[in-house]
């Protein structure tokens, strides 16, 4: 199963790139895992930054791919339920998973409307 993880942010190189190297080269054992950072559009109002934010995530993910957002408003799972959920997914045939984490004014209706699920990590938003 084909693991990605898609992030919106002005960061894209540095320490937080050199942590995903890091995980990403101890998740090739388990899964094909891969990572996407997408700059947002600078400038814009907060409707239409979700709506630029939306049109780059869509030509990322594929129509094969499950897509689970990593928002605050989502469940609240522990490591092992965690475990669990992904052990169930790979399991069911699922061609690939995708989680994304939104950019500084979280996901436009339409991302929100493709996704098979959101999970929170935390209640807390960086």
């Amino acid at each position: 199963m084909k693991v990605k993880l898609i992030t919106v942010s002005k960061e894209d190189d540095g320490p937080v790139n050199a942590i995903f190297s890091d995980y990403a080269k101890r998740l090739i054992h388990y899964c094909n895992f891969e990572y996407i950072n997408i700059r947002p559009t600078k400038s814009l109002l907060a409707e239409e930054q979700r709506s630029s934010d939306a049109s780059k995530l869509s030509k990322k993910i594929s129509a094969r791919e499950e897509m689970v957002l990593l928002d605050e408003q989502g469940i609240e799972l522990t490591s092992f339920d965690f475990a669990e959920l992904l052990m169930k997914k790979m399991n069911s045939g699922t061609k690939g998973l995708c989680f994304v984490v939104g950019g500084a004014y979280g996901f436009h209706k339409s991302i929100y409307d493709k996704s098979s699920l959101m999970i929170s990590l935390s209640k807390m938003t960086l």
